[in-house]
C-alpha cells in the first residue's frame, strides 16, 4: 500500500520573497499522518496556523495567497509544487514574514531541501482525491479566453497551452504535456522558473508586487529578448513553468489527484477556481487508496522512491 510521508528532520534556509522583496527564514519540520501542510507565521506576536487548502486562498493576483482575517501566506505555489512532485504529505512549514522565498525562481530548491532533510514513509495510507466527473472553469471569451479542467484519468497528467505573443516565448514551445507515468517531475518540470518583462516591472512594484525579482529567481525579458546572459533551462521552460504552477495550485485541493489537468493560459486565479469548483461538486470526485500494483498509482510510484 502506498503510504502518506514527511520529512525525516526539520531543515531551514534564508531567501527573499518576489513579491515583497523582504528577507524571511523558512523551517520545515515533519508533521504527523493526517496533518496535511501547514505553514505558520511565527514573526507574529501569537503563532497563526494556515492550513494548506484551496477554500483559503484569498488573493491570486501574481501568485497563491493564503490568508486567514489580515495575515497571508504568499507565494505557496512553488514549494507546494515540490510537495507534490514528492509526495509529501504532511509538513509544517514555519515563516518569518508573509511571503515564501522566491530562491532561484522554481522548484528546484525546494526539491533539494525536501530530500537533503530525507523522506519518511508513515504508517497512514496515502489519501488520493480521484476524479470522476469532468469539472471545468472558464473565464473570458474569443482571444481572451482562458480555461482549466480536470478530467478522469487513470494515473496523473497535465497538458498546458500558453499565448503571450512575446518573441522569445513564441520562439520556444507554446505547448507542453506530462505525465507522471512515465515523466519525472525533477527531472522536467522542477526546475522551469517564473518569468517577467521589464515592461511591467513599474506597475508590479506600485501595486506591491514584484519588488523581490531580479535575473537570480526569474527569467527577465525586454521587448524582444531573455535578459538572463545563462538563457533558458528547457527548451519549453515557460509552459512548464505554467505547469509547475499548476502542480502546486491544484495540491491545495489537500490530497494527489487521480486525473487529468488540461488548461489554456490558465493562472493562480482560475486554478483555484477549478480547485474550488471540483470540491463543490462531491459527486465528482472520491477518496480512494492504492495498493503498490494498482494501476493509477504507476503515476507517483517511480517519482516517490527514496533517495
Amino acid at each position: 500500500m502506498l503510504r502518506q510521508r514527511t520529512i525525516q528532520q526539520a531543515i531551514s534556509t534564508k531567501g527573499v520573497g518576489l513579491h515583497s522583496g523582504r528577507r524571511v527564514e523558512i523551517t520545515l519540520r515533519p508533521a504527523e499522518p493526517n496533518t496535511g501542510i501547514v505553514f505558520h507565521r511565527v514573526d507574529l506576536p501569537e503563532i497563526v496556523d494556515l492550513p494548506a487548502r484551496a477554500i483559503g486562498v484569498g488573493d491570486t493576483r501574481m501568485a497563491s495567497v493564503l490568508q486567514k482575517g489580515n495575515v497571508r501566506v504568499s507565494t505557496v505555489e512553488h514549494l507546494m509544487s515540490a510537495l507534490a512532485g514528492l509526495g509529501i504529505d504532511n509538513l509544517h512549514v514555519d515563516l518569518t514574514a508573509e511571503e515564501v522565498p522566491i530562491m532561484d525562481g522554481s522548484a528546484g530548491t525546494f526539491v533539494y531541501l525536501l530530500r537533503s532533510a530525507g523522506l519518511q514513509e508513515q504508517s497512514a495510507p496515502k489519501q488520493f482525491l480521484k476524479v470522476l466527473k469532468t469539472v471545468e472553469v472558464r473565464e473570458g471569451e474569443g482571444d481572451n479566453l482562458k480555461w482549466a479542467r480536470l478530467e478522469p484519468y487513470d494515473g496523473f497528467a497535465l497538458s498546458f497551452a500558453i499565448d503571450f505573443h512575446h518573441p522569445a516565448i513564441d520562439s520556444t514551445a507554446n505547448f507542453a504535456e506530462v505525465d507522471f507515468a512515465k515523466d519525472s517531475y525533477i527531472k522536467t518540470v522542477a526546475r522551469a522558473r517564473t518569468f517577467g518583462f521589464v515592461s511591467e516591472v513599474e506597475a508590479l512594484r506600485a501595486a506591491g508586487l514584484a519588488r523581490g525579482g531580479s535575473l537570480d529567481n526569474a527569467i527577465v525579458m525586454d521587448e524582444y529578448r531573455v535578459l538572463n546572459s545563462d538563457g533558458l533551462r528547457y527548451e519549453d521552460e515557460f509552459v512548464k513553468h505554467k505547469i509547475l504552477d499548476a502542480i502546486g495550485d491544484l495540491y491545495l485541493i489537500g490530497k494527489p489527484l487521480v486525473a487529468r489537468y488540461v488548461a489554456c493560459k490558465s493562472g493562480h486565479g482560475l486554478n483555484n477556481q477549478l480547485a474550488r469548483a471540483l470540491l463543490a461538486q462531491e459527486d465528482a470526485w472520491e477518496l480512494v487508496t492504492y495498493d503498490s500494483t494498482a494501476t493509477p498509482a504507476k503515476a507517483y510510484v517511480n517519482e516517490w522512491k527514496f533517495a
